[in-house]
């Protein structure tokens, strides 16, 4: 197994991304306050945590398989460009009809952090066609 890459954290607190099981795709985010994300509302959720990724990288925000099944909770606006430096939140959507309670600890979220390529786009007056074509949802059938 080839020795993992190192991302460089600064936190407000003891909570540091961390996977809970060897081979996770995701690391664990943890929440670095209180707060709670109201019945059928939103919040923007602490983790007192800032990283330092390397140019070529970008960190994706992803619900807790968890929290989405037993709570009906999600997020949102989960990008982390290799150039931002401040502290990342999480926007969480609460999807039941109570109020989510979140205390410091709480594991809120998972980061996965992946190499992208940037792309320079090309505008053209049409696109080649293919077998779905302009089929949008639904199109291939149940």
């Amino acid at each position: 197994m080839n020795k993992p890459s190192r991302i460089i954290c600064k936190a407000t607190g003891p909570f540091i991304p961390s996977y809970s099981h060897p081979g996770d795709a995701g690391a664990d985010l943890k929440s670095s306050g209180s707060s709670i994300v109201p019945a059928r509302g939103k919040a923007l959720v602490s983790t007192g945590l800032s990283i330092a990724l390397p140019e070529g990288y970008v960190a994706l925000i992803w619900p807790r398989s968890g929290l989405a099944v037993q709570n009906s909770i999600d997020c949102g606006a989960g990008v982390v460009d290799a150039t931002y430096r401040g502290e990342i939140k999480v926007l969480l959507f609460n999807h039941s009809d109570e109020n989510f309670n979140i205390e410091p600890g709480d594991r809120i979220a998972q980061l996965l952090v992946q190499k992208v390529e940037n792309i320079n786009f090309l505008p053209v007056d049409s696109l080649d066609k293919t077998e779905r074509n302009e089929g949008g949802f639904g199109s291939t059938g149940k």
